[in-house]
């Protein structure tokens, strides 16, 4: 009987070029679809942004609020773009973008490995799952006063403040994370023979990745949210100093310019970590939806 060796041996002598050749024009064809989709996503996403800015436009022009606290989009363009070249708005989103990397960093760092041993190990996740949701139902503003009397005005305060709020923001999600890792790929783990250190670094670690980039991107909304609170209260940099500046002058445009930039800053590192993760978890088959 002929095998499939055989066959193989048979092959024109331009066979395996050709199949070559087919297997990079799919990996065109499918970068291409790829790089469409991106285009088409990028277009819808800013068409969202052309709907707000017309109705706040139209809101403005109309007069539907008081003279001079509705800005127009382009005043508040202006304002943005004057307070970045002259160097001063871009100062204060430097050092507000520096604080939320840090702090988030320092709480992921923590809160990753005790997610981890919370939905390895049911034992201590009976121990701690109680105690986790206890101080995640704290908002993180709410600490702001003690943080102050215990940690003064300083940077250490606001860092501690958003290492708080990471912590508890990435703890949640990766635990249940881990938790609803399907039985059968451990049972396929522990068949080959796995033991369970071997099991938790080569099946629960891969597995768990895409939900400790989803917890990045959490912990960092969370993070920007906690920042401005605590700028508010006892900074003299950041946007959140900035804008309680302007309110102290009744600057509105001002205002409108930092929370903006406040947004737009949480927008690229949203993105860096989306597309951080699509480079990561290129294994995974998530289909087009």
């Amino acid at each position: 009987m002929e095998t499939m060796q055989d066959r193989t041996t048979q092959l024109s002598p331009g066979a395996e070029p050709a199949v070559a050749a087919d297997t990079r024009a799919a990996t065109r064809s499918e970068r291409g679809r790829a790089a469409r989709r991106w285009v088409a996503n990028t277009l819808l996403g800013g068409l969202g942004f052309l709907i707000i800015l017309a109705g706040w436009q139209l809101s403005s022009s109309l007069g539907l609020m008081r003279p001079g606290l509705l800005p127009t989009p382009g005043t508040v363009g202006s304002v943005m773009i004057e307070g970045l070249v002259s160097g001063d708005l871009l100062r204060d989103l430097l050092v507000s973008s520096r604080r939320v990397v840090i702090g988030v960093t320092i709480g992921m760092a923590v809160a990753i490995p005790f997610g981890l041993v919370l939905g390895w190990f049911p034992r201590a996740r009976a121990t701690f799952n109680p105690l986790v949701n206890f101080f995640r139902a704290l908002p993180p503003i709410a600490l702001v006063p003690l943080v102050v009397i215990y940690f003064g005005i300083g940077e250490l305060a606001r860092e501690v403040i958003l290492v708080y709020a990471a912590f508890f923001a990435t703890v949640i999600v990766v635990y249940e994370g881990v938790g609803a890792i399907e039985e059968k790929y451990i049972r396929a783990g522990r068949t080959l023979g796995a033991g369970k250190l071997e099991l938790f670094t080569r099946v629960v670690l891969p597995l768990s990745t895409p939900h400790i980039f989803t917890a990045a991107r959490i912990s960092l909304g969370i993070g920007w949210s906690s920042l401005v609170a605590a700028e508010l209260v006892a900074a003299q940099d950041g946007l959140g100093a900035a804008i309680q500046n302007s309110a102290n002058f009744l600057d509105v445009p001002g205002m409108y310019a930092g929370i903006i930039l406040i947004g737009l800053a949480a927008l690229v590192m949203d993105l860096a970590v989306r597309v951080a993760a699509a480079r990561v978890l290129r294994w995974q088959d998530r289909g087009e939806r």
